[in-house]
């Protein structure tokens, strides 16, 4: 019979808590007409790295993760230009790891895309991730995670990179976490993903203006 998880997991992996976040670019005037190629363009995304997701010093990794949605044009200043209808954390064969064991991580879906700013210099738009909602089983322990999740994309490459900041995402529901996940903790989401058309190498643009 499992027993819940306690004390020990919150040591566990302490050293991840400073990971460096991605820098964001300095912004000019806020964008109110954002122009994605293609229109609305069906993308997907695969993570280039491991993505991790950190609370109370504890750290689950998965070496595979993908997306898939929509980019869409759009107008406003933050505005919605896209969504996600598929996330997924792990892979058959490649599941996500711990020191406590291998974590599943299934999610709710839509999440959405909402630009912010755009720097013409680098080609990089500002935003963040809504509605990511995902639950965690780890052995007995159970706990969902709702909120949202700052991220930068760089036209030039197509790089999508996830890194929330503290108290964008929490935990709403905890069974059986004891201090890994108790409610109210504020976990941090990190990645990076290339994203491109759908079937293509194509990388989809994302530029805003001010008309």
């Amino acid at each position: 019979m499992q027993k819940p998880i306690g004390k020990l997991a919150t040591a566990a992996g302490a050293a991840a808590a400073s990971a460096v976040l991605a820098a964001v670019p300095a912004m000019a005037e806020p964008s109110t007409v954002w122009t994605v190629s293609g229109s609305p363009a069906a993308v997907s995304a695969t993570a280039t790295g491991h993505v991790t997701l950190v609370l109370n010093g504890f750290i689950m990794t998965c070496s595979k993760s993908t997306a898939s949605g929509t980019l869409r044009s759009a107008s406003g200043n933050p505005a919605a230009v896209g969504s996600l209808t598929s996330v997924t954390f792990g892979a058959p064969g490649t599941p996500c790891t711990s020191v406590l064991g291998s974590p599943t991580l299934p999610t709710s879906t839509p999440w959405g895309v909402v630009a912010h700013d755009y720097a013409a210099a680098t080609s990089t738009t500002t935003g963040h991730l809504t509605g990511v909602d995902f639950r965690t089983t780890l052995g007995a322990c159970v706990f969902r995670v709702r909120g949202g999740a700052s991220v930068t994309y760089a036209n030039a490459t197509g790089k999508l990179a996830v890194a929330s900041t503290d108290g964008e995402l929490t935990v709403v529901e905890s069974v059986n976490c004891g201090d890994l996940a108790p409610l109210g903790a504020r976990p941090v989401l990190r990645g990076d993903y290339l994203v491109r058309t759908a079937g293509t190498g194509v990388v989809p643009t994302v530029v805003g203006s001010h008309p």
